[in-house]
Order: structure tokens, then C-alpha cells, then sequence
């Protein structure tokens, strides 16, 4: 059961993932220090921020958050199907239904060879940056994470897209749910599938 300081910090990083674009992680630490926490201090789970950040959203932002989340989405299609050979999957925000027009998009790639994202990509002519290395497990080597900046005509805003290189492997436990049922990530099928029932919805509700 969480504690109230769990439930605390969960809330106030909710509220830096929504209103200034944080990843989860990075807002979780900042909720720590914004409310006089120390180092040690346990740190909610981010099944728990995202429970938080669904409630903010449904208070604060339920008139365009659904219309930013479907701008997001239709963008980060558009490069999973240029980016097909490399089994592309969202995850993120934009998957799991949180996004706001200051969320990143997350990719992951899983690649035969680490190197052949970046080879296909120069050979698209696709403009990318080195943004970092992610973990995997322990004993593990971590693996790139690329970034790109895509212009969404609307959201009138660039997003950078996270591509994580990952090993194909890596493929086989990705699709696992969560606690609740809910899947981490999705492929470009799974993403159209969403985006259809999206407007489906959107036409009924206006009918």
C-alpha cells in the first residue's frame, strides 16, 4: 500500500510530467527536492506517477489532451513506418495514453546489428544525434539511444523522438502488461489499431 509520502511525491511529479514535459524519472527526483526530501528518500513507482498524471489530465487538460495524444501519435506512425526495417515499437506516453503536446516520443528499435539504425538512417538522410546510453540488465551492455527532431504541422511544435537501439532479442519479452493489463509499447499495427478506434470514437461522439 503506498504511503503518503508516496502518493505525495507521485502527485507533485505528476504535475512537472504535465505542465513541463518531464520524463519520469527526472520529475520524480526534482518532486523529491521541491518538497524538502533527502537523498534516501523512496522514490513512487511510475505505475503510481502515471496513475497520478491520468487523474491531472482528466482535471486540467481532458479538452485538448486527447487531440495532442492523437497529433503525437499520427506523427510517431509516420516515422515507424519509415523506420520499419528496425521493427519499431512506441512506447512512452504516447502509448500509454498520457501525452501532452510537451511529451517526447519513444521508439524502440530492435536491430540484427546495433550499428544498422544508424546506417539506415544516414542513408535516408535522417539528421540524428548520439542522445545517450539506457541499461539493460545487470552484467549487461547498455545500449544507444538516438534523438531526432520532427516538426508535427499539428501541434505547430518540434518533438524529438528517443530511438532505442535495442537487440532483437529483446523483442520476445517487450510485449509483456504491466499489473494492470496494459501493454509498454506497440507496433505500428497495434498503434493504427488505436488511432482508428480513436476516431471512431471522435465521430461518434459527435453524431
Amino acid at each position: 500500500m503506498a504511503t503518503s509520502l508516496s502518493a505525495e511525491l507521485a502527485a507533485a511529479a505528476a504535475r512537472l510530467v504535465v505542465e513541463e514535459g518531464m520524463e519520469y524519472g527526472a520529475a520524480k527526483k526534482r518532486a523529491v527536492r521541491d518538497l524538502g526530501r533527502g537523498r534516501g528518500t523512496e522514490l513512487p513507482s511510475n505505475e503510481m506517477v502515471e496513475e497520478q498524471v491520468r487523474e491531472y489530465l482528466q482535471v486540467f487538460h481532458a479538452d485538448t489532451q486527447p487531440q495532442e495524444l492523437a497529433a503525437l501519435r499520427r506523427l510517431a506512425l509516420r516515422w515507424m513506418r519509415r523506420l520499419a526495417e528496425f521493427r519499431p515499437h512506441l512506447s512512452g506516453a504516447a502509448w500509454r495514453g498520457t501525452a501532452t503536446r510537451l511529451s517526447n516520443l519513444h521508439l524502440d528499435l530492435y536491430c540484427d546489428d546495433p550499428k544498422s539504425a544508424e546506417i539506415g538512417m544516414l542513408n535516408q538522410g535522417i539528421d540524428y544525434e548520439l542522445a545517450g546510453q539506457q541499461p539493460r540488465g545487470p552484467g549487461q551492455e547498455p545500449y544507444d539511444v538516438l534523438s531526432v527532431a520532427s516538426r508535427s504541422e499539428e501541434l505547430g511544435e518540434v518533438v524529438t523522438l528517443f530511438l532505442h537501439v535495442r537487440d532483437l532479442d529483446e523483442l520476445r519479452g517487450a510485449l509483456k502488461p504491466d499489473a494492470t493489463g496494459r501493454t509498454w509499447r506497440g507496433d505500428a499495427a497495434a498503434l493504427q489499431r488505436l488511432l482508428d478506434a480513436e476516431e471512431g470514437e471522435d465521430r461518434g461522439g459527435g453524431a
